[in-house]
C-alpha cells in the first residue's frame, strides 16, 4: 500500500524525473483520470504516476472530466506519443468502449481503474472498488446512525453514465428495504458534484421538510448536502452518510457532521493497475486471475477516524 500524503505525492512527482535518463526509462505510461479537482481522482492519478516512475517509466496524467470526446482525444495523444500502456478511469460505461478499442487496435494495453466499461475482453484489467459490498457496509452504518425510530430520508445519486452510481444505489436499497421504518421520499441525481449536491439538497428539503436522513453515492454530494443543511439550520436533525473516504469527508466525520464515509481503496488499486501493466509489458501477462478485479471498501466512523493516515488510506 502506498501511504502517501498529497505533499509526498507532489514531491515524488517533482523529484523522480530528475533521476530518469534514456537508459533508465522504459517508455511512457499515460494515466487518464476524470477530474483531478476531486481529491479522489487526484489521488488516483498521482499514485499511478508515482508508481510508474518508481518502476522506471516516464508518466503523465491527463483528465477527460467526464467528456468522451476529450477522452478520445487523449487516447489519440497517448497513441501518438507511443505509450507502452494506458491507465484509464473511463468516462462512460458505454461511451468509452470505442476509445479503449482504439488504443487496443494501436497495440497499447489498457488498464481500467475505478469504473468499468460494458464490454469485457478489451482492457487487460478492470480494477474497481467492490461497490456493492461498500454500499451495503455504508447502508448498515446509516441505519445504525439513524436509530430505531426510523424516519424519512433522501438519496443523492451519482452520474448515471457511471455504473458505480447504480450499483451503489442498488446496494443501499438491498439493505434499506429490510427496514420499513425508513421511508425514502426523494432521490436526485447530483453527478458526484459538491455544488450539485448542495443544490439538489436545497430542493429536496423544500419538498420534504421532515427529512431526517441523507444517504449519498459519494462524499462530494454528501458534503454539498451538509452545506445546504447547515444553511437551513437542520444539520443537527439530519443524519448524512458518504462514500469515498475523501479527506474532507473524514474531517466531517471527525467534526460530527457526517455519520460515516465508505473508503474506496483507490490508492491501492491505482498502484496495482500500474504494477499489472508493468508485468504485462515484461511478460505478456497481468499476473491477475481475471480481468475484472474487486477491492473491498472500508468503513470510516468516529471510532476509527484517527487511523486515517493519508488520503484514502486507513491503517488497520
Amino acid at each position: 500500500m502506498m501511504k502517501m500524503t498529497r505533499r509526498m505525492l507532489m514531491a515524488a512527482v517533482a523529484t523522480v524525473p530528475l533521476m530518469a535518463g534514456s537508459a533508465w526509462a522504459e517508455g511512457l505510461i499515460t494515466v487518464i483520470v476524470n477530474d483531478p479537482a476531486n481529491p479522489y481522482w487526484f489521488t488516483e492519478g498521482e499514485v499511478a504516476k508515482a508508481t510508474a516512475e518508481e518502476l522506471g517509466y516516464t508518466a503523465n496524467v491527463a483528465a477527460h472530466r467526464g467528456d468522451t470526446n476529450t477522452e478520445s482525444t487523449l487516447i489519440d495523444t497517448a497513441i501518438t506519443n507511443q505509450s507502452v500502456a494506458i491507465i484509464l478511469d473511463p468516462a462512460n460505461a458505454d461511451g468509452s468502449v470505442g476509445a479503449v478499442q482504439k488504443a487496443v487496435d494501436a497495440g497499447i494495453p489498457v488498464f481500467l481503474v475505478n469504473a468499468e466499461i460494458n464490454q469485457e475482453g478489451l482492457a487487460k484489467a478492470q480494477l474497481v472498488s467492490n461497490n456493492a459490498q461498500g454500499a451495503a457496509l455504508g447502508a448498515q452504518a446509516w441505519v445504525e446512525a439513524m436509530g430505531e425510530e426510523g424516519g424519512q430520508f433522501v438519496e443523492l445519486f451519482g452520474a448515471p453514465s457511471d455504473n458505480n452510481a447504480q450499483t451503489r444505489s442498488n446496494g443501499f436499497e438491498t439493505v434499506l428495504s429490510q427496514y420499513p421504518e425508513f421511508e425514502k421520499v426523494g432521490q436526485e441525481v447530483a453527478n458526484w458534484d459538491r455544488t450539485q449536491g448542495y443544490q439538489r439538497m436545497q430542493s429536496l428539503l423544500q419538498a420534504n421538510p421532515d427529512v431526517t436522513g441523507v444517504i449519498s453515492g459519494n462524499d462530494e454530494m454528501a458534503l454539498g448536502a451538509i452545506a445546504a443543511l447547515k444553511e437551513a439550520g437542520r444539520l443537527d436533525q439530519v443524519t448524512v452518510g458518504g462514500f469515498d473516504g475523501s479527506p474532507d469527508a473524514v474531517e466531517a466525520v471527525r467534526a460530527g457532521e457526517m455519520a460515516y464515509t465508505v473508503l474506496q481503496p483507490v490508492a491501492i488499486f491505482a498502484e496495482e493497475a500500474v504494477r499489472q501493466a508493468d508485468n504485462f509489458i515484461k511478460t505478456g501477462e497481468t499476473g491477475a486471475d481475471s480481468e475484472k478485479q474487486l477491492f473491498d471498501c472500508l468503513l470510516i466512523t468516529p471510532e476509527n477516524v484517527d487511523s486515517y493516515s493519508a488520503p484514502f488510506v486507513l491503517d488497520q
